[in-house]
């Protein structure tokens, strides 16, 4: 590359890459999909209000996908989480998420099944991850890039999923989304807090 073009103007650039979260707790403890922070050398959190915080990475899980981070404020608006096990098919559900850098997006749709597992999670490099837990709620509300990490909530606004992937051929919407049950989340997010590993 140097001899015929000289040195590489893309090689000190920093890449960029955007997410959505969900505040978890009142003093800053916010969850995202492991693969929204996976390789990132910062983490910076922007809330609604555009006020932006640099976050440190509490723990991350490949197996479920998640990960922790924590942000330094305290009084924050917290989600509330919803028994995912309740949770039935036909159900009217909201996605929440930051889809192509579209601040605060919300999409509608339905639970279109439970317990799916579609062989994602660990499934990209040569070798796979047989440890992987899927078993996430299928939704027809819109998730697109970006949307990973976000909120997947009830019509009373509780928590009942993580938005982690989508089944397309394109790599946009398709009419398949899915997320990491609540109570999954819940279990995951107690590891990571109290030891930083599940």
């Amino acid at each position: 590359f140097k001899f015929f073009h000289g040195p590489n103007p893309y090689k000190s650039q920093p890449q960029v890459a955007t997410g959505s979260g969900v505040i978890v707790s009142k003093d800053g403890y916010i969850v995202t999909n492991n693969h929204v922070v996976e390789n990132a050398d910062e983490v910076e959190v922007v809330m609604n209000n555009n006020k932006s915080y640099k976050a440190k990475i509490i723990g991350k899980d490949a197996d479920t996908d998640l990960a922790l981070v924590k942000v330094n404020d305290s009084d924050l608006p917290a989600v509330s989480f919803a028994n995912s096990d309740s949770v039935l098919v036909g159900e009217w559900v909201l996605a929440v998420g930051n889809p192509f850098n579209l601040q605060s997006t919300v999409t509608a749709g339905i639970v279109s099944a439970k317990g799916r597992n579609i062989n994602l999670i660990g499934n990209e490099g040569a070798k796979p991850n047989n440890s992987a837990i899927e078993s996430f709620i299928q939704t027809d509300a819109a998730v697109n890039p970006g949307n990973s990490g976000g909120a997947l909530v009830n019509v009373n606004g509780e928590l009942i999923g993580i938005n982690t992937a989508i089944a397309s051929p394109t790599g946009s919407y398709a009419g398949y989304s899915f997320a990491v049950p609540s109570n999954i989340v819940k279990k995951v997010i107690f590891d990571l807090q109290k030891y930083g590993v599940t």
